[in-house]
């Protein structure tokens, strides 16, 4: 996660080269920074989530069909509602994670008046879906090669070595999508004001 805000933030401002895996210690505070955000960001789909659950299981306890049946569409539809806002929370963090890189500043990941001009920008928009298409196809296909290994007595004895491999993968896809969403922010919001981030070597 440390590295991921990384990249958002040199791609951000323009770099041209990807941060080097140096400076750990400070790698591992921006990963606890992100982690956090993302959780502070969850905390309302999460509550909804827990609420329509309650809400549905409390419908058997009432004793009547009709009270059931009304308790667990509320719940039904409140569960609906967390998933919906699970999937903008999706959309809307890599922005609050790129401006709190940025700035340098925790706080900047709640900067709603920047973060807004970016999330509805259509840079921002094809930025997000491109990534959004890749890393399923990407997960696709490894579960294709495994399944065909899987199939054969050759791929058995290779399946350990596609296991192994997949991990780096989708580390190297996720690397791609957050450079996509770092270039976008910085198409939309003025970088040059922003504070530069010592993440190793990095040639611009």
């Amino acid at each position: 996660m440390g590295y991921l805000v990384w990249v958002l933030g040199g791609a951000a401002r323009g770099e041209a080269e990807p941060p080097a895996f140096e400076n750990w210690g400070e790698m591992i505070v921006d990963g606890l920074k992100a982690t956090a955000v993302s959780l502070i960001y969850g905390i309302i789909p999460f509550v909804l989530i827990i609420v329509s659950i309650f809400v549905a299981g409390s419908g058997s306890t009432t004793g009547s069909d009709s009270a059931a049946g009304l308790l667990g569409g509320v719940g039904l539809l409140g569960f609906l509602v967390s998933l919906v806002a699970m999937f903008l929370l999706y959309y809307l963090i890599p922005a609050a994670l790129t401006n709190m890189a940025l700035e340098n500043e925790f706080s900047a990941a709640f900067d709603f008046g920047t973060i807004k001009q970016v999330i509805f920008s259509g840079d921002y928009l094809i930025a997000w879906l491109i990534p959004f298409v890749l890393a399923a196809g990407v997960q696709i296909l490894l579960s294709a090669v495994s399944l065909v290994l899987v199939l054969s007595v050759v791929g058995i004895l290779a399946l350990p070595l596609v296991i192994l491999i997949g991990p780096f993968i989708q580390f190297y896809v996720q690397v791609a999508a957050f450079y996509m969403f770092g270039v976008a922010f910085g198409r939309v919001v003025d970088t040059d004001s922003a504070v530069s981030g010592d993440y190793g070597t990095i040639s611009a």
